[in-house]
């Protein structure tokens, strides 16, 4: 049966059902219900035969409010303040699969304008956006993110949005942009907002440009919440609360646990939900990433400054019952 299935899906995605060597990649639509579903599909050669994994994208699930991301919305209020900035950079940052680009095109929704010039560069173009120019990768014919965002600049934009900034080119070219007048919003594959620094640096930016280029770096990540319809209060032992950084003497609210049922199916959590730490690059911050100071240094200053890790906005949407403490261990980290 497995030939059958994978060959059907890969005619259905326009991959060359011949080739059992390579990995290939390609995508689909199909309709359940009244929704359209868009399905990316990518295959991998094991030693098993050919693996396939399919991402689900149903454009009408597409959240578009900043303040539906998260039930945390302190953080994204200053983020939303950073935002109506006329130039500069904010990078989103955070693993596969944190919500970068879902935030992203949040971001883009909340300032559309007719009075706005606003052009993007992807790969792929996962949702389609009204009034927007969405511009599709293609190494195969030389439009790469750098090369397109070369002509993209040539186009008068007020508002760039990279996909992901992959190299030294693009990083570059992108921060250019961001130092001549213009608004650009991208995505970068880094554990936490402060480690974006030293993953620019290790690129071979120069500190100075990161320094005055960026205005605010986004760290995510998405977790599974508790399940509504069997959620209950319960006590968790001592050595979960030390793993999670809160001392087993100091006095702790209820907090509640997915106890499993239908609806769950029997795991206890359902639907996700988004943890955000919002770092604005400050004097301070500047004169660190200028000095080449080590992550710690810059962590402790912006600390010192307001800054909230994800770690702790974890704990936060545990104490108020969105989600259970092993959530929160298994998405954060405990440097923070």
């Amino acid at each position: 049966m497995h030939p059958a299935v994978l060959s059907r899906v890969k005619i259905l995605g326009g991959l060359n059902i011949a080739e059992k060597r390579l990995p290939q990649d390609g995508r689909f639509n199909t309709k359940v219900g009244n929704s359209d579903i868009d399905i990316r599909l990518s295959t991998l050669p094991t030693i098993f035969g050919e693996k396939a994994v399919m991402r689900l994208l149903d454009k009408r699930s597409l959240l578009l409010k900043l303040n539906e991301l998260t039930p945390l919305h302190g953080t994204l209020e200053i983020l939303k303040k950073m935002v109506e900035k006329p130039f500069g950079m904010i990078l989103l940052t955070g693993p596969t699969g944190s919500g970068k680009t879902t935030t992203a095109y949040t971001i883009l929704n909340m300032i559309n304008s007719m009075d706005k010039n606003i052009v993007t560069v992807e790969d792929p173009i996962e949702y389609h956006l009204k009034i927007i120019n969405q511009v599709q990768v293609n190494p195969k014919i030389g439009i790469t993110f750098a090369n397109a965002l070369r002509h993209i600049l040539r186009q008068d934009p007020d508002i760039v949005m990279i996909g992901e900034i992959r190299d030294k080119e693009t990083a570059e070219i992108a921060i250019h942009a961001a130092l001549t007048g213009h608004l650009v919003i991208s995505t970068i594959h880094t554990n936490n907002a402060v480690g974006t620094i030293n993953r620019l640096l290790d690129m071979g930016i120069e500190p100075y440009l990161i320094a005055s280029a960026i205005v605010c770096l986004v760290g995510q990540r998405l977790i599974r919440g508790i399940c509504p319809k069997c959620k209950a209060p319960y006590q968790p032992s001592p050595a979960l609360l030390q793993e999670l950084g809160i001392p087993a003497s100091e006095k702790i609210p209820t907090l509640y646990k997915g106890q499993g049922c239908t609806v769950c199916k029997g795991s206890g959590l359902k639907g996700r939900l988004g943890i955000y730490e919002v770092l604005v690059i400050n004097d301070e911050i500047r004169r660190l990433i200028v000095e080449k100071k080590d992550t710690n240094s810059m962590l402790a200053a912006a600390i010192k400054n307001g800054f909230k890790t994800l770690r702790y906005e974890g704990i936060r949407a545990v104490a108020r019952g969105y989600t259970a403490i092993e959530e929160v261990l298994q998405a954060t980290q405990e440097i923070e």
